[in-house]
């Protein structure tokens, strides 16, 4: 029994991606890998030993996502904007980088940026149900037609056919993903961006954040319903941040990308408070898109929730 409770709790961290693929919100996929877990150990004699145990647990972790997405009231159209997905949220790469090959499992793979970006996600919300699981076991995961078909419980024509669709919605809804091996680390050029708009936010040059920014850039803040579109929307925000107090920034990566965590001093205080975390999508050297979200979640990117003053 103790040997069975480690073997799935194994592979915790991956069901945990799969699961955020599906909902497209950390929070939500937490909640339902603990369930996942619970109802593999309370069904334990149902597994086959010597069987996969992986699939075995995939199953019961996307039947659970399906059961969770039938549960919502609300079924997106389209996605113009992440303002439209108001329970997206950002998925820290330091755990991410838990997800690895390993000699027991070579099947597992490292999470790429092109199957986990913000905008793969919303446009994943798009999907229905069926067709998001396939999508993310064929594509994502990497499973045949037929081991799809096994854990779906379906037909390999059914799954081939959901493929189909779902791969023609998001070639719609989303530029086409780079080919190659995934890429899991950010260039030189993103990192020197990255750290160029953190010195600008913390101490705001508006001209020259401006020269950092595509001149459509666009801001939205999950899960408030608004959207900024082109610099001249934008820039009144960033002289505004500065009449609220002094700023810090730490570099850091989500969804494969780069962001930056806020800290805001108020005036009269003397440490700086989490506020935000501001994720970066970078498009042909500029800052293309800029996707804010609260400091919920600091604390799975092991970030502090506050930062001492100057001295």
């Amino acid at each position: 029994m103790d040997d069975f409770s480690t073997a799935i709790n194994q592979h915790r961290r991956e069901l945990h991606v799969h699961c955020y693929r599906m909902l497209g919100s950390f929070d939500d996929a937490e909640e339902v890998v603990q369930d996942v877990l619970l109802r593999a150990w309370t069904h334990r004699d149902s597994y086959e030993h010597g069987t996969n145990l992986r699939a075995w647990l995939y199953r019961i972790a996307t039947n659970a996502c399906l059961d969770q997405l039938r549960q919502r009231s609300r079924r997106l159209e389209q996605v113009r904007s992440f303002a439209e997905v108001p329970w997206l949220q950002p998925y820290p790469d330091r755990l991410l980088d838990q997800v690895a090959p390993s000699a027991d499992e070579p099947e597992a793979v490292v999470v790429g940026r092109e199957t986990i970006e913000l905008a793969f996600i919303a446009a994943m919300q798009l999907l229905p149900a069926q067709q998001r699981a396939v999508l993310v076991m064929r594509e994502a995961i990497g499973w045949s037609a037929a081991e799809t078909a096994a854990i779906l419980e379906t037909t390999v024509p059914a799954v081939n056919s959901a493929l189909q669709r779902a791969r023609a919605t998001l070639q719609r809804e989303r530029p086409t993903p780079e080919s190659g091996a995934p890429r899991t680390a950010l260039t030189a050029d993103e990192r020197d961006l990255l750290h160029r708009y953190i010195a600008l936010s913390e101490r705001p040059d508006t001209d020259r954040m401006a020269a950092l920014v595509r001149d459509d850039i666009r801001v939205t803040m999950p899960p408030q319903p608004v959207c900024y579109d082109g610099w001249a929307a934008l820039a009144p925000l960033h002289v505004a941040a500065a009449r609220h107090g002094d700023w810090r920034l730490l570099p850091t990566t989500a969804n494969r990308m780069p962001a930056a965590a806020c800290y805001l001093r108020p005036p009269g205080e003397t440490t700086f408070a989490a506020f935000k975390l501001d994720v970066l999508r970078i498009e042909g050297g500029l800052i293309a898109e800029v996707t804010t979200f609260g400091p919920e979640l600091f604390p799975a990117f092991d970030l502090p929730a506050a930062l001492p003053g100057a001295p």
